[in-house]
């Protein structure tokens, strides 16, 4: 099970985390380039990057929003974390309408999920200086700028 965590199903959430991030960018006519990994390149599929070491982080990058507001950037910010939620309660309401088995794989998926909507809302900068989305919402409310990369 540990293998499936780590090379399957965290990188699956992270995958969503981010998507919320790109999709919501997208809506205020942002450029969004995004990465799932770390390290060399593997390979690229539009504006998506995926690194060789693909189970370890993931961030987003956006610039030039057509809406650059406040509450777009705060919006963008929170997306990820949103995103996570809403396949979490999807996920619950899908097994307990007996769409999906009630297996081990979809509890990871919820607790992983948890885990990265946790850590992603808590303010912090991390080892190279770059904000949590948290950290990120409280800036943009607070000083009115947005930081990039998302993380």
């Amino acid at each position: 099970m540990f293998f499936v965590n780590f090379f399957l199903i965290l990188p699956i959430v992270t995958l969503i985390h981010e998507a919320g991030h790109v999709l919501t960018a997208r809506l205020f006519g942002g450029k969004i380039k995004f990465c799932i990994g770390t390290g060399e390149t593997l390979f690229h599929i539009g504006s998506l990057e995926v690194k060789k070491k693909y189970f370890m982080e993931g961030w987003c990058q956006y610039e030039a929003l057509t809406y650059n507001k406040t509450w777009a950037h705060v919006s963008i910010y929170l997306a990820g974390s949103l995103f996570n939620l809403i396949v979490i309660l999807l996920m619950n309401y899908l097994i307990m309408t007996d769409v999906l088995p009630a297996t081990l794989f979809f509890y990871q998926y919820a607790y992983f999920s948890i885990y990265f909507i946790f850590f992603s809302l808590f303010p912090y900068r991390n080892d190279d200086g770059k904000p949590s989305d948290g950290l990120a919402v409280y800036d943009v409310i607070r000083y009115g700028k947005a930081e990039d990369p998302i993380d």
